[in-house]
């Protein structure tokens, strides 16, 4: 384990630009124009699955990868939101939140997956300070109505 940490990309730098952290967890922003408010959910220490974690924790993150999912849902408007937790080539446990669109270049598959279409217009990025805000007042939302 201990070689595993030491080559962890994400235990080695944050995974892209900080836009809200805790001592759990952080949320990146992933620089990509076709998926604008597109998030990682990153534990701040080593762990490989959600099972690892104690269930309390197991709580506190998903609750931050719902009020991300909820930011997202309200600044971007997009037709669907994706949330996955794979970690087969980055072993460290971490949630993507992907805003997605029936006209994304990938839609209906995953942005992983082979591109279905071009898309001629982009979509209008998301600022980071405009992002953590949404999602501070989730979490605050969250926390008031007790989930």
């Amino acid at each position: 384990m201990q070689h595993e940490v030491e080559t962890c990309e994400l235990c080695n730098c944050p995974g892209g630009e900080v836009v809200w952290e805790s001592a759990l967890c952080r949320v990146v922003m992933v620089e990509d124009a076709d998926y604008p408010g597109f998030c990682r959910v990153v534990l701040q220490r080593h762990v490989r699955e959600m099972s690892d974690l104690p269930p309390a924790e197991r709580n506190q993150l998903m609750n931050v990868v719902f009020a991300v999912e909820t930011a997202v849902r309200q600044l971007c408007q997009p037709d669907k939101v994706n949330l996955a937790s794979l970690g087969n080539l980055t072993p460290h446990l971490h949630w993507h939140v992907i805003p997605r669109w029936r006209d994304d270049k990938h839609f209906p598959n995953p942005i992983w997956g082979s591109v279905q279409r071009v898309v001629a217009q982009r979509r209008k990025p998301i600022g980071v300070r405009e992002l953590g805000e949404q999602i501070i007042n989730a979490l605050r939302q969250a926390q008031r109505s007790g989930t």
